[in-house]
């Protein structure tokens, strides 16, 4: 089991540089940030940009996979996104992971937008497959329905080849489906509030979800089966003690997951929880 922390986008970089060479320091596997203009959860806060932090990650670690948590239709462009991408691949020597989503409505209503929860889906579903070709073809030339493309393409190419890895979260069936056919892993935090009934079932919908992208694997003939992240801060944070973050992790393991994601703690809801547990799961795992 890989585990990964993902690192709120919200303090200053003299802050947030020792954060991300601890996760490091600790053997974590990936490290992690949200990728949004505002953040529902805490629509105050400072908020940095994912890509100049990523940047910045990739220049003062040397082993950690780095990735956003995730990036969505809703305020990038998917030729502009590629450019990103691309270069963040050469500055961190081949660790990139792009975990992918379709995203809330807050990020592209802050841009003038409103887009319904099939509108995004829609978008996501014309958005992933393009991204694809705008890492790995040349003077791609594409007008639909929402991104038009007039000769962009890989120049240069990702330092991973044929290009970085997509994380897709899904939760749907389209999506699952975007997952299966560009992803090489899916990500979820599990089915939309089932964490209101509980830990035991959003652990049952977690386990369903799992389920589904197993049957499409084998419905569509995939060949090697996606990497499965999942994020374990549901209803409670993970870390509110070491037993209780590795009794998250043997679940996860049990319903078929080989990544897990927590978040960096906080001192203050959400995901509040004190430092020295993370420190000791890195200790029980080294």
């Amino acid at each position: 089991m890989r585990i990964g922390v993902c690192i709120l986008p919200e303090y200053p970089w003299r802050e947030a540089e020792p954060l991300w060479r601890q996760v490091e320091d600790w053997g974590f596997e990936h490290a992690w940030t949200y990728d949004h203009l505002v953040w529902a959860g805490l629509p105050q806060a400072p908020w940095h940009s994912t890509v100049a932090t990523l940047a910045a990650a990739a220049v003062v670690t040397e082993r950690v996979r780095l990735g956003t948590f995730v990036a969505s239709p809703n305020f990038r462009h998917p030729a502009l996104l590629a450019k990103d991408v691309t270069t963040l691949d050469d500055l961190s020597a081949g660790r990139v992971l792009l975990g992918l989503g379709a995203g809330g409505d807050l990020d592209s209503r802050l841009l003038g937008a409103r887009h319904t929860r099939g509108e995004r889906t829609a978008r996501f579903e014309e958005f992933v497959p393009l991204l694809d070709r705008l890492l790995t073809e040349d003077d791609v030339e594409v007008e639909g329905e929402f991104f038009t493309v007039g000769g962009a393409g890989a120049r240069p190419r990702c330092v991973q080849q044929p290009r970085v890895p997509f994380v897709v979260a899904a939760n749907g069936p389209r999506s699952m489906r975007l997952a299966v056919a560009h992803g090489a892993g899916w990500l979820t935090t599990g089915p939309p509030g089932a964490a209101e009934d509980g830990l035991d079932a959003w652990w049952r919908g977690v386990r369903e979800l799992s389920a589904r992208v197993e049957e499409l694997e084998a419905e569509t003939g995939r060949a090697r089966p996606l990497d499965r992240y999942l994020s374990l801060d549901a209803g409670s944070p993970a870390l509110g003690s070491l037993d209780e973050v590795q009794d998250r992790i043997g679940r996860a393991q049990e319903a078929g997951f080989t990544d897990v994601v927590v978040h960096w703690p906080r001192p203050d809801p959400p995901y509040q929880a004190d430092v020295r547990v993370l420190e000791q799961l890195a200790a029980s795992r080294s």
